[in-house]
């Protein structure tokens, strides 16, 4: 049998069951997973079809919920990961067993690391074989393998179950910090009939499914010192501080307080890019010199280089540390007033604590941000401005800086290596949850299923910019974009290879470099294939038109943007972890 294959047994016992006169009105396994959905308001599906999952992909679309079939499991988790982020609801991805659950994994593991609220459901093989080691049809113990790569794991035997068995992922999903959760239904549970009363009893609405959880009023109080003494203090926004949708409150906080803000790549646009106490184009000086900094639903993991290290500068520093996660807390440096609670709450906490005659941070510091700022900004533009043939990444993200500015509900979606680095740099946000990218882990090949979800969950527009190494990951899935006629403009960096396109194979042999693709490729191509519409774009002014029109016609589009394959380098932290060596020459 073909995991992708359309008819399985399971569906023929379960309608014979409901046939039969003399056993009263049934339900079934299938319809109790919908019905449990539907009762805690899930309605989109990512999803992957085939065994023994395609019929509960049709029952599901039958009743009303919307289902999104992708290419590979891989993209569709990505999608419901991201979902999770955007609505704080768990994102569904629905797969096969074995092979399309592994392909979901790593998009599990992805929630989990950036704390997005997603289940990957599984379908699987029956326990009694699996335990046996008989040699079942992808036979595989899927629990056993998920449990180290999500928040919480789940195994659903019986039909009576269900209910209790979506709620529990529901909440583990969302509660406290968020994650990814693997729910696991054997082929034969979906085929399980009970009384359909009885079975309507057995579904469980979660309720306050993620609980205010406020914060010590010790904490608080400490917190509050701590910042009244800074000379130089520092807020840094997290991609945390974007999901907990306490946008106003945060933006009272940093105005109130006067103190400059520092946004991390994903919390870009909780407060607009351009505001004045934004220290983006400061970064360098800000996290050298202050020294006090307030981290909101950020991590000093490696995007921050652990709290330490030359990119903070010699100056002592201490923080305070708001996250729900009190494990959290001295996981890299000594916090000095951990604050532990949801969001909301903490940043309201602190506010109500400030009292109305606070006071702003010394005027040399924050006249040293704006003056450094200034300096950065002038520095840049001409860069940002230029109409360079072949087009390098400044001149083609200043481009793309522009139309995002002048549509601030459209949603950017980012990877790439040198696309990714630059772009987050460049490219201002004006607006919350707008801009979604690798996050914490890196990954690449979030892209297509990202830029899916988004359009979906929200109903704008969507630019998705892609280096050409990045879109390699997910590139088919604009099949599927085209397949469901979203609204999304794919912008591929095409420089011809991984970093750059000028690498040559030392020994001169007949292959390329590893890090080398096809010369003058047509992306483009691709999405016409399916009946997009492709642009090619030569120049920074080529591509102002192709964009604009791409996102007035509301269609799916493609550009293919050709960049001077010389342009890039070994970008960011990948590039501080590659060792550096010399090929040796005979």
């Amino acid at each position: 049998m073909s995991s992708k294959g359309s008819s399985t047994a399971i569906d023929t016992i379960a309608q014979e069951a409901n046939d039969d006169p003399e056993a009263g009105t049934l339900t079934d396994g299938f319809h109790l997973v919908i019905d449990a959905l539907k009762l805690n308001d899930i309605n989109t599906i990512y999803n992957v079809p085939g065994i023994p999952i395609t019929d509960l992909g049709r029952y599901m679309q039958a009743e009303g919920l919307r289902v999104l079939s992708f290419r590979h499991e891989q993209h569709a988790g990505y999608a419901a990961a991201i979902a999770g982020f955007l609505t704080k609801k768990p994102g569904i991805c629905l797969t096969v067993s074995a092979p399309g659950f592994l392909n979901g994994l790593t998009s599990l593991a992805h929630a989990t690391t950036n704390c997005f609220p997603m289940i990957l459901i599984s379908g699987s093989s029956e326990r009694e074989i699996v335990d046996l080691q008989q040699g079942d049809y992808e036979e595989m113990d899927q629990l056993a393998i998920a449990k180290p790569l999500c928040k919480a794991a789940y195994r659903v035997l019986h039909a009576e179950d269900i209910g209790i068995g979506i709620a529990r992922a529901i909440r583990a999903a969302v509660s406290g910090r968020p994650g990814g959760v693997y729910l696991d239904l054997p082929a034969k549970l979906l085929g399980q009939t009970m009384d359909a009363d009885a079975g309507a009893k057995s579904l469980v609405k979660v309720i306050d499914a993620a609980p205010s959880q406020l914060p010590a009023p010790d904490s608080v109080a400490r917190a509050l010192k701590v910042l009244k003494g800074a000379k130089r203090p520092l807020i840094i926004l997290g991609k945390g501080a974007a999901y907990a949708q306490a946008d106003n409150e945060i933006r009272a906080l940093v105005e109130k307080s006067g103190i400059p803000y520092l946004p991390m790549s994903m919390a870009k646009g909780l407060l607009p890019d351009d505001h004045p106490l934004s220290a983006g184009p400061a970064r360098s000086l800000v996290l050298k010199e202050s020294d006090t900094v307030m981290m909101i639903g950020a991590r000093l993991n490696w995007l921050l280089s652990h709290g330490k290290g030359k990119s903070w500068g010699d100056i002592p520093k201490k923080f305070v540390h708001i996250d729900i996660e009190p494990k959290e807390m001295d996981s890299n440096v000594e916090i000095a007033a951990p604050v532990v609670g949801d969001i909301g709450s903490c940043v309201q906490a602190l506010l109500d604590g400030m009292g109305e005659n606070w006071g702003a941070p010394p005027a040399d510091w924050t006249d040293a941000i704006t003056a450094k700022k200034e300096t950065n900004i002038e520095r840049m533009a001409p860069k940002l401005q230029n109409n360079n043939v072949p087009m390098d990444y400044q001149g083609a993200l200043g481009v793309l800086r522009t139309i995002i500015k002048e549509r601030p509900d459209a949603i950017l979606v980012n990877e790439g290596a040198n696309t990714l680095d630059f772009a987050r740099s460049i490219i201002d946000m004006y607006k919350p949850r707008k801009r979604l990218d690798v996050g914490t882990w890196g990954v690449m090949g979030i892209g297509m299923g990202q830029a899916i979800a988004a359009t979906v969950e929200t109903g704008h527009p969507v630019l998705a910019v892609e280096g050409d190494s990045a879109f390699g990951f997910s590139g088919m899935e604009v099949e599927t974009i085209c397949r469901y006629n979203l609204p999304i403009c794919v912008v591929v960096f095409n420089n011809g290879g991984i970093y750059r396109g000028t690498d040559v194979n030392p020994t001169g042999g007949a292959d390329v470099a590893p890090t080398v693709f096809v010369k003058e490729a047509r992306y483009d191509k691709m999405m016409e294939a399916f009946g997009g519409v492709g642009f090619l774009a030569t120049s920074p002014d080529d591509l102002r038109r192709a964009v604009n029109e791409a996102m007035d016609s509301g269609k799916p589009s493609l550009v293919n943007a050709v960049i001077d394959e010389k342009a890039g380098t070994e970008s960011g932290r990948i590039g501080n972890l590659n060792p550096q060596s010399v090929v040796s020459k005979k």
